[in-house]
């Protein structure tokens, strides 16, 4: 189902599958796996699996019937690129992009190495309104996402530096258009550092990249943990919303 999306960057979600399985350490405290719960709990239709990865055909025309031009953020409960969604249903996501054009498509996925192998087999063109990005939590597993992400000819890729869970160092943002950082929320929320946040938003001042703070997360810009945050997304005195342009 598509709704309007609480998440900053982007305006209204689309989940034409939903549950996911962890890989990395930023699936650790998975946000989409505790509301996925609350919501089988509700009785929610597309819910009745929990975390359990489900493919809602009936979810593909909904955007279809949408004619504002809408920003979407595609599976925010899952990822689109997860090993047991056939590319057969993959393709069905992408015909629904390309037939509307009115629309951007934000596709995040922690399944990079994947994500290329869908569209280097077949030739597979990505879509002018289709966004590719890739999760950056660390740089062990960050990282090379990064790379692998870089060979996709997509019109617009971006970062999701989100949860930032230690100092990544030095980024090469060849071809990164976006960059976007935020750190983890919830009762468990690991701490995120300042100089960890200046150095990637310094870095993409420096190549040119648009940067999106999103948020501190569980823990203030002090280094304290807080139940409600104040300010919560404020950095170097002010807030970050830069969107890439294409």
């Amino acid at each position: 189902m598509t709704t309007r999306s609480k998440i900053e960057w982007t305006e209204q979600t689309w989940n034409p599958t939903t549950g996911c399985t962890k890989i990395s350490p930023g699936c650790k405290h998975c946000y989409a796996e505790t509301m996925a719960q609350r919501l089988k709990a509700m009785g929610v239709r597309g819910y009745e699996n929990g975390f359990g990865l489900s493919l809602l055909p009936e979810r593909l025309g909904e955007p279809l019937k949408r004619r504002k031009p809408t920003i979407y953020f595609v599976n925010s409960m899952s990822d689109l690129f997860h090993e047991e969604i056939p590319f057969n249903f993959i393709d069905q996501v992408f015909e629904v992009i390309r037939t509307t054009p009115q629309h951007t498509y934000q596709i995040l996925t922690k399944r990079a190495k994947r994500m290329r192998k869908y569209f280097t087999n077949n030739k597979r063109i990505v879509p002018i309104n289709a966004w590719l990005g890739v999760s950056v939590e660390d740089r062990k597993c960050g990282l090379p996402r990064i790379d692998t992400l870089r060979r996709v000819d997509a019109n617009i890729r971006f970062l999701s530096i989100e949860p930032l869970l230690n100092d990544i160092g030095k980024l090469d943002l060849t071809d990164i258009h976006w960059v976007i950082v935020g750190g983890e929320s919830g009762s468990k929320a690991r701490p995120m550092k300042p100089e960890w946040v200046e150095a990637i938003r310094k870095q993409c001042r420096q190549q040119d990249v648009a940067f999106f703070f999103k948020q501190w997360g569980g823990w203030g810009a002090d280094g304290i943990r807080r139940a409600k945050k104040e300010n919560g997304r404020i950095l170097a005195g002010r807030t970050w919303d830069e969107m890439p342009v294409w």
